[in-house]
């Protein structure tokens, strides 16, 4: 169940569905920001001319930070930015590996259609993964790219 901001299928929780369904039926981007502040519950970090630095509300499992860069502009597709979106992206995150002393990790970015994207919101955003190597608990962290047939 998908509109031209949000894909439910694509949720992973179901506290995420149902906001999903809510912003669905509201018919508007989660990410843009007089939505944002309306729906996520989490700080803005840091904020740059083209992206919020943002902790992610509904992490992956096994990760000890998961963060969300969310471009400030509604777009859905890279060939949209500006090449200095991307240096300014790099810049943050950085930032965030010396803030938090980050040792490794992952990065992904999510653009376009959410069928192969594996998105919940069609908005460019980008996140930051640094598994919990040591949880007890711990499994490697796995970030889906491309919608699971159903």
């Amino acid at each position: 169940m998908k509109n031209q901001f949000v894909d439910v299928d694509n949720s992973r929780f179901d506290d995420q569905r149902q906001v999903m369904k809510k912003i669905m039926a509201e018919g508007h981007c989660p990410f843009c920001w007089e939505n944002l502040q309306k729906y996520h519950q989490q700080p803005i970090l840091k904020e740059g001319q083209y992206w919020r630095l943002t902790t992610n509300q509904w992490p992956y499992e096994h990760t000890k930070i998961h963060l969300l860069a969310i471009l400030k502009e509604h777009k859905e597709t890279l060939s949209e930015l500006d090449p200095k979106c991307g240096q300014e992206l790099i810049t943050m995150l950085a930032w965030v590996e010396k803030k938090f002393k980050v040792p490794g990790g992952g990065f992904a970015m999510r653009f376009g259609d959410t069928d192969y994207s594996a998105g919940s919101v069609k908005h460019i955003h980008a996140q930051l993964i640094v598994p919990d190597i040591h949880d007890l608990d711990y499994q490697p962290v796995r970030v889906k790219i491309g919608k699971t047939k159903t």
